[in-house]
């Protein structure tokens, strides 16, 4: 799913011999913990943020949180280098939603 950013869900049942109901049931788990959804109608289906690669290290929403605390007490260069180390482990948002 990485790779291809987007499938179906019979598709998916298809490649790993499953029914439908246990995608839709491993799909409902994994979006508890990782940037995964899915859509209805056309072009619907199964998708992962834009931006997320399974493997990278990526902080909480509380992580993310205490660092933007203690970045409100650095000032200059400390403080855009702390939004730089924000930004790039901060969890992709989900798009299209």
């Amino acid at each position: 799913m990485c790779e291809r950013r987007h499938d179906t869900i019979d598709n998916l049942a298809f490649q790993f011999g499953v029914d439908r109901r246990t995608i839709e049931r491993d799909i409902e788990l994994l979006s508890l913990s990782r940037p995964i959804y899915t859509t209805k109608g056309t072009g619907g289906g199964v998708h992962i943020v834009d931006g997320y690669r399974y493997g990278n290290k990526y902080l909480t929403e509380e992580e993310t949180e205490f660092l933007e605390g203690v970045a409100t007490r650095l000032t200059g260069s400390e403080f855009v280098q702390m939004q730089k180390i924000i930004n790039r482990f901060r969890t992709p948002k989900r798009g299209g939603r």
